[in-house]
C-alpha cells in the first residue's frame, strides 16, 4: 500500500470489509473461496439501503484503495440495478440492495465457503 506495501488477497478483503462497515453498509460479509472457486479468492458481499447509498459504497472503496496503492479495481454493473459489482485482485465485492441480495443469495449458493468476517 504506501511506500509500495501490498496486501495479500485475505488483507485486502478484511481492507474492504472495514471500509465498507465505515461508511455504514449493511451485513457485510467476507467469504473465503479458495477451497470453492478458481476465478476469486474472497467475496466481499455488503447490502446499502439506497441506490445513492450504493454509489458512495463503490466509491468509497475505489477511493480509499487507490489512495493506498491499489491501482486496478474493475467496476461492473450500476447503483440503480441494486446490484455492483467490483473485481479487486482476487477479491470480488458485491454491493447489493437489501431485494436483489435476497434474490440473488450468494451467501447461499457459495455455502460451501469459510466465512471469515461477519458484521451486522
Amino acid at each position: 500500500m504506501q511506500g509500495g506495501m501490498k496486501l495479500d488477497t485475505s488483507e485486502l478483503a478484511r481492507r474492504i470489509a472495514d471500509i465498507l462497515a465505515d461508511k455504514l453498509a449493511e451485513d457485510v460479509v467476507v467469504l473465503d473461496l479458495q477451497e470453492a472457486a478458481t476465478f476469486a479468492d474472497y467475496f466481499v458481499i455488503a447490502s446499502g439501503t439506497s441506490e445513492r447509498q450504493l454509489q458512495a459504497l463503490s466509491d468509497a472503496v475505489q477511493e480509499t484503495l487507490r489512495d493506498e496503492g491499489v491501482r486496478h479495481v474493475r467496476v461492473e454493473g450500476a447503483a440503480e440495478s441494486g446490484w455492483m459489482l467490483l473485481d479487486v485482485s482476487g477479491v470480488v465485492v458485491h454491493l447489493f440492495s437489501p431485494e436483489r441480495r435476497a434474490y440473488y443469495r450468494l451467501e447461499q449458493l457459495w455455502s460451501g465457503a469459510k466465512v471469515v468476517v461477519r458484521m451486522a
